[in-house]
């Protein structure tokens, strides 16, 4: 069986790297719409249509079993249109993990650390009064956090301040409570998660929702027949695919490194 997983960038090999563990003998290509890389700006009409387009060809080409939308972001704008227009793909999608931490806080003070896009979804703000009605959620628009995770995955120097300015807002003090749990609302950031620990203010539970995320595609795909054809990909062989069509060496080492062929 094959899985197609869809990020703006690198950052759903964070959840490539969950899927496998959960699902070693499955095929995987991995799409980077670096092209396209930051998704949280762009204007939301834009950023549908763009999405379903790319869609239409990826899936005809690829022909995935079960398609992971790796990207906060892109899930909650246009899931439910990818599943209306292609309703023979299973599709998972990445959300914020609100309900989890709304369960697991102790203090009551919750934060989303999220690209500007995610926070101002109405979507998100739905889970925040579905699960969250009894906590205080501080919803934290990063617009730098995604492209310094990247640039930190590739090998680049990212200077603690500039973590540290993204970070900050997520830490409240209210009434003698302090934030106990952060949720990690994009796939970009678990890369920065050491970093994160190392510059918190105090200890908090940085919620990365990657392993949930995989175990929702496993139990999809229990019972799911293997489909016929495969586009060209050979059989066992993983794949990544960057809509610009050029990723710079240091993403292609690491594609290499995660065992992708870069088509």
């Amino acid at each position: 069986m094959s899985l197609l997983l869809f990020d703006s960038g690198i950052g759903g090999l964070t959840v490539l790297r969950e899927a496998r563990v959960l699902m070693p003998s499955h095929r995987f290509v991995y799409v980077a719409d670096d092209a396209a890389f930051p998704f949280g700006e762009w204007p939301q009409k834009e950023l549908r249509s763009h999405i379903l387009e790319l869609f239409a060809g990826l899936l005809e080409n690829h022909r995935p079993d079960i398609a992971i939308i790796a990207c906060n972001t892109a899930s909650t704008l246009v899931m439910d249109d990818l599943r209306k227009a292609f309703p023979d793909t299973p599709f998972v999608g990445t959300v914020p993990a609100i309900k989890p931490a709304a369960e697991r806080t102790r203090s009551g003070l919750v934060s989303v650390l999220a690209t500007p896009g995610t926070v101002k979804r109405e979507y998100t703000k739905e889970l925040i009064r579905s699960f969250a009605s009894q906590c205080h959620v501080r919803l934290v628009g990063s617009r730098e956090l995604a492209r310094l995770a990247e640039e930190h995955i590739r090998g680049g120097i990212v200077a603690d301040e500039d973590v540290l300015a993204e970070i900050a807002p997520c830490f409240v003090e209210e009434g003698g409570r302090r934030t106990d749990i952060v949720v990690l609302a994009c796939t970009h950031y678990p890369f920065l998660a050491n970093v994160f620990r190392r510059l918190a203010p105090w200890p908090v539970d940085w919620l990365d929702p990657a392993e949930a995320i995989a175990r929702r595609a496993l139990s999809l795909l229990a019972n799911m027949p293997a489909r016929p054809g495969g586009g060209d990909i050979e059989e066992g062989e993983d794949l990544a695919i960057f809509t610009s069509g050029n990723p710079d060496f240091a993403v292609q080492r690491l594609m290499n490194g995660f065992g992708l062929k870069i088509a």
